[in-house]
């Protein structure tokens, strides 16, 4: 069985290229799935319908478009890793994390220990919490045996 992992979250850094790099290494059976991690694509792409005036009209289509895809690949997942970065407040990956909670879909939380609090209610909800990617992949590697 190939498992689909969808990644969520924070793109300013290397996690996701990290697990599946890892993963790659370790031949675990997985497949991975993700938003558009480009930052000015996902902000324009309500622009295909037209431009807007007004920014709120704008990020409002966007997130519309963005949605197609989004739930999308996390209703075809077997689960999802959702990372928080601490420079930036991904309010999208929350909303991802409960997504996956009304799916009933499992979920990793990604984060360090600088923000367990305000994340409280997304990892009370996740099968798991990881502070490192090399944690992901040993999740990984133990749920694909």
């Amino acid at each position: 069985m190939t498992y689909k992992v969808y990644l969520s979250g924070e793109i300013h850094t290397s996690w996701r290229e990290e697990i599946i790099q890892g993963c790659h290494e370790k031949n675990l059976p997985i497949e991975f799935l993700s938003a558009v991690t480009n930052h000015e694509a996902s902000d324009a792409a309500g622009d295909l319908l037209g431009e807007e005036e007004k920014q709120f009209n704008r990020d409002n289509k966007s997130a519309k478009v963005n949605t197609i895809r989004i739930q999308t690949m996390i209703q075809q997942s077997d689960m999802a890793i959702i990372r928080f970065g601490d420079k930036y407040k991904q309010w999208n990956a929350a909303f991802d994390a409960g997504y996956c909670a009304a799916l009933n879909k499992p979920y990793i939380t990604l984060h360090d220990e600088s923000i367990i609090h305000p994340l409280k209610e997304v990892d009370a909800n996740s099968r798991a919490w990881a502070t490192t990617t090399q944690q992901v992949i040993k999740i990984l590697a133990y749920s694909t045996k």
